[in-house]
């Protein structure tokens, strides 16, 4: 975190500062540059809104939003490229890791948890879990054992095996916003929305964490670090940022219990402090060594749930409307961000080999990650709630790869020495731009044609949820054995359980509604365009 602090500062210095041995920028000259930039973002910005909505009022879905801001960002980084503005272009519109991570990242992160509707989500915990955190580390493990039995044969450029997990961790951050749009337009299945939604929250989370405990691993290259090291740092980083993200949570929603905030001369100071929060959350796991995105992603479910009853009327419809409005904008931003980049960037291209297998290798971890995942849960599950083989096709399908993996690719990029760092972000470079113009475009015909979407499943998706029988708790005949009743029982506990200790005694505690709210509806407002998707 000091670290990335620092760094910003220098950049910022180096901004200002004229080259050595070189003429003096004027300052007049400097802030109109700097103007310039500003301006074409907020241009490009009107532009990608006012073509999503073309794009979507046309049903135009082989060209997605997130695909649409890609292609402004790198059409305009080509014209700078061609033209004599690409230095002053490259000094004020440049994609900084540590600029997407601590200014565009929270706010639609903390979005996911805040719009997110707990009932069908933790209806399906057990297995978004299994798939975000089981299924990513299958995916990692896979795709760097590939790439590094690929180097060994000689099919592709040859990396170390710890810079090849690392790049399997990277690359295994999915983004499956694109789809998740289409779903909104088209109507979708409400379990498959749940699985793909949750998966694609947790995701980045677990991928990120992975991948900084194997630059830990590389920076401290001794016998020490082996998998059962790996594995208790990885669930201390992702326990702890957990439980601080619920933690401020709860602290947030007693304090706008009991300090009478909700009266209308200090409307402005709740609003404030609420805004706040979020922020604090994420702030506080990343100054620990904590993940970021894990804290204020449980900070955002449990403000939801807990804080944002005790609001006022008005506070509540502004905080609604404030996190909506900017994490719209920051998915927006991304993606043209990242477009424009990729475009102003130096590339590496000589391993294609490394490209071409990378891109065959993420496919393959992909299908193990969900096949195997989901051949799990139905173990586990009733007939009635097991995962149907045309959900696991759109799960596979759904792994496009978006912001988090390319921020983690041009961060490796620092972390690794010139070769491998170059080569990995060349290739992320180009998964990504493929993955999301060519198979983001492809998505809706591929979901209609596996039948998971369409007119017989459009409509409320709470009132699917309700109807669904698949989260109906299941039916004792009478004559059926107390041994058997036993056992249904048990295998019911934990939900039951988990609902009768919030109705009774968390949601009375933390505040100052007794009676049980409404749930909000499982779809958000228009989801992430950007690789929802977080540090950490």
């Amino acid at each position: 975190m000091e670290t990335a602090v620092a760094e910003l500062i220098m950049m910022a210095s180096n901004a200002t500062a004229p080259a050595e041995g070189g003429p003096a920028v004027m300052p007049g000259k400097e802030q109109q540059e700097a103007g310039l930039g500003v301006l074409l973002q907020i241009m490009m910005l009107v532009l990608s809104f006012v073509l999503g909505h073309v794009l979507r009022r046309h049903r135009f879905y082989y060209v997605p939003e997130a695909s649409a801001s890609l292609l402004i960002g790198l059409l305009v980084g080509m014209l700078a490229n061609v033209s004599n503005t690409q230095t002053s272009f490259r000094t004020w519109f440049n994609f900084h890791e540590e600029f997407f991570f601590l200014f565009l990242l929270p706010p639609i992160i903390f979005q996911s948890g805040f719009s997110l509707s707990p009932k069908p989500f933790f209806a399906n915990f057990g297995a978004i879990i299994t798939f975000a955190i089981l299924g990513t580390f299958i995916a990692s493990v896979v795709t760097g054992a590939l790439v590094y039995l690929g180097g060994l044969v000689f099919l592709m450029y040859r990396l170390p095996l710890v810079e090849c997990l690392m790049f399997g961790s990277l690359i295994s951050a999915t983004d499956p916003v694109t789809v998740l749009s289409i779903f909104q337009e088209l109507g979708s299945d409400v379990n498959l929305y749940a699985l793909v939604f949750g998966e694609s929250v947790l995701n980045d989370a677990m991928a990120i964490s992975l991948y900084r405990t194997m630059a830990s691993v590389r920076s401290h290259a001794s016998p020490a670090y082996n998998v059962l090291h790996i594995v208790l740092k990885f669930l201390e980083t992702f326990l702890g940022s957990m439980g601080s993200g619920i933690g401020v949570g709860f602290v947030s929603s007693l304090l706008f219990k009991y300090a009478g905030l909700d009266v209308d001369n200090l409307q402005n100071l709740e609003c404030c402090l609420f805004v706040l929060f979020p922020y604090f959350s994420y702030m506080l796991a990343e100054g620990s060594g904590l993940s970021g995105i894990v804290s204020i992603l449980f900070t955002g479910i449990v403000m939801k749930h807990y804080t944002f009853t005790n609001l006022s009327e008005k506070s509540q419809q502004f905080a609604a409307a404030f996190f909506h409005l900017i994490s719209s904008l920051a998915e927006t931003f991304v993606f043209i961000y990242m477009g424009f980049d990729i475009a102003m960037e130096d590339h590496s291209w000589s391993h294609m080999s490394f490209i071409l297998f990378s891109i065959l290798f993420i496919v393959l971890a992909r299908a193990a990650n969900v096949f195997s995942c989901a051949y799990l849960v139905n173990m586990v599950r009733p007939a009635n709630r097991r995962i149907p083989m045309k959900h696991q096709k759109a799960l596979w399908y759904s792994g496009l790869r978006g912001a988090m993996a390319f921020a983690l690719a041009l961060q490796s990029a620092h972390d690794l020495p010139e070769g491998p760092g170059q080569t990995i972000f060349t290739a992320t470079t180009a998964i990504v731009v493929l993955t999301v113009l060519l198979i983001g475009g492809s998505t809706g015909p591929m979901l209609e044609a596996l039948e998971v979407v369409g007119d017989g499943l459009d409509g409320s998706h709470e009132d699917n949820f309700e109807d669904d029988n698949s989260y109906m708790a299941p039916q004792y005949e009478e004559g059926s054995s107390s041994g058997s009743r036993l056992k249904m029982k048990l295998k019911e506990f934990k939900a039951p359980s988990f609902t009768t200790l919030d109705k009774n005694y968390l949601t009375p505690f933390f505040t100052s509604q007794n009676d049980e709210e409404p749930d909000e509806p499982l779809l958000p407002p228009p989801p992430l365009r950007s690789s929802r998707k977080g540090r950490r």
